[in-house]
């Protein structure tokens, strides 16, 4: 019996030595491979925001009222398609519409008293030109007998002479000798008179011709101010006409009322009030905002990204791959905005549309687990201490 006790207790001591080594060896080799998996393995690393929503890439266009007035007309109506000049809201402008029929009743005054005074100047060239014409011919003849005068005066002359060395001679009687004298005085007189009558029409003409020409300078100032006063109304009209214009609020853009006033005809809206939103058509996308220190040099375009929408449970309906498109450089009210491209948004059973709100991951790197030991125990020693000071 002890032979037989001694044999089982060397088998046991066998088996559990055996035993042990396996134990030892399983041990060494999960080491081995934990050992593997803390240096070699990566491990993608994520920042998270819970800031995040869909938007279309084109912005949406808020509508505010340009003025203080009254509502005649709305068509706002939540959820309508518009297009760009569809009129959504008119407001009184019955004043500027008053205002611009007396200023167009003006304007037209105007222009009626500009036709009439270029009528005049019209008439006043003509009346000029006609008084030349007949000034012409007149100085024409007056020149005419002035030089007919002339000759007569001059042969009066010479017969005068004839007759005095016939006097002297006594071969004529002294009367014979004083008429011709007499005769010859009389015709340089009249050809003096002539000469005169001349020089009175030039300087007539001269006369009357700067006096239409001042006339018709006169009614030129006429009409220069009263085209200047035309086009101040013209001015004014115009004005007036933007005015209206501005009380026909129109829609900028095409796209869809997602936002409305509730307006009814008779209300008053005030200056800058905001009465709609049109959100254009477009491509939708993620857009999230992220801590300065968790984006800034960590999340780059091409980073993949997940996209959980808040009222979605992801283990129901998933959720939707991204790819970071714009990240913006700049600090916004102590946050960075972040843009994403959506990847797999046709294939969830979601009506994803403007303004979902969720939360969004980024891959922004991959490490080793003993690069984030090591990371974080860097982080731990570098981190500075706040030290109290005793009050006693």
């Amino acid at each position: 019996m002890s032979t037989a006790f001694s044999r089982t207790a060397r088998a046991l001591a066998n088996d559990g030595f055996r035993g042990s080594l396996v134990a030892l060896t399983l041990a060494g080799l999960l080491l081995a491979a934990w050992l593997v998996w803390f240096l070699v393995a990566p491990i993608p690393r994520y920042e998270v925001t819970s800031t995040a929503r869909l938007e279309v890439d084109q912005q949406i266009r808020p509508v505010q009222s340009p003025v203080l007035a009254r509502v005649v007309t709305t068509n706002l109506q939540l959820g309508r398609v518009v297009h760009a000049g569809d009129l959504l809201v008119e407001l009184d402008s019955a004043t500027e519409r008053f205002q611009v029929q007396e200023e167009t009743a003006h304007m037209t005054a105007l222009t009626s008293e500009i036709t009439s005074l270029q009528e005049q100047v019209k008439g006043t060239n003509q009346a000029r030109g006609q008084e030349a014409k007949t000034s012409s011919i007149a100085q024409d003849q007056a020149a005419a007998k002035s030089r007919e005068a002339d000759t007569l005066a001059r042969l009066a002359t010479d017969e005068a002479k004839r007759l005095e060395q016939l006097h002297k001679q006594d071969l004529i009687p002294r009367r014979e000798y004083e008429q011709g004298q007499l005769e010859a005085d009389s015709r340089r007189q009249a050809a003096e008179s002539l000469r005169l009558e001349a020089s009175r029409l030039q300087q007539g003409q001269g006369t009357r011709e700067s006096d239409r020409l001042v006339q018709a300078e006169n009614l030129a100032g006429d009409i220069r101010k009263l085209e200047g006063e035309q086009a101040t109304a013209r001015a004014s009209i115009d004005r007036l006409n933007y005015e209206v214009e501005r009380r026909m609020i129109r829609a900028p853009i095409s796209g869809k009322l997602a936002e409305v006033a509730e307006l009814r005809p008779g209300g008053v809206v005030d200056e800058t009030e905001r009465l709609c939103a049109i959100l254009p058509d477009g491509k939708l996308r993620a857009v999230a905002e992220f801590a300065p220190s968790d984006a800034l040099g960590r999340i780059h375009p091409g980073q993949p990204g997940r996209l959980r929408l808040d009222g979605f449970p992801w283990t129901q309906y998933g959720s939707i791959g991204t790819v970071v498109s714009n990240v913006a450089g700049e600090i916004r009210d102590g946050k960075v905005r972040v843009e994403f491209n959506l990847t797999n948004s046709g294939s969830l059973p979601i009506s994803l549309q403007h303004g979902l709100p969720g939360s969004v991951e980024v891959e922004v790197e991959r490490l080793t687990p003993a690069q984030i030991v090591l990371r974080a125990a860097g982080q731990m020693i570098t981190a500075p201490r706040s030290t109290v000071a005793n009050p006693q």
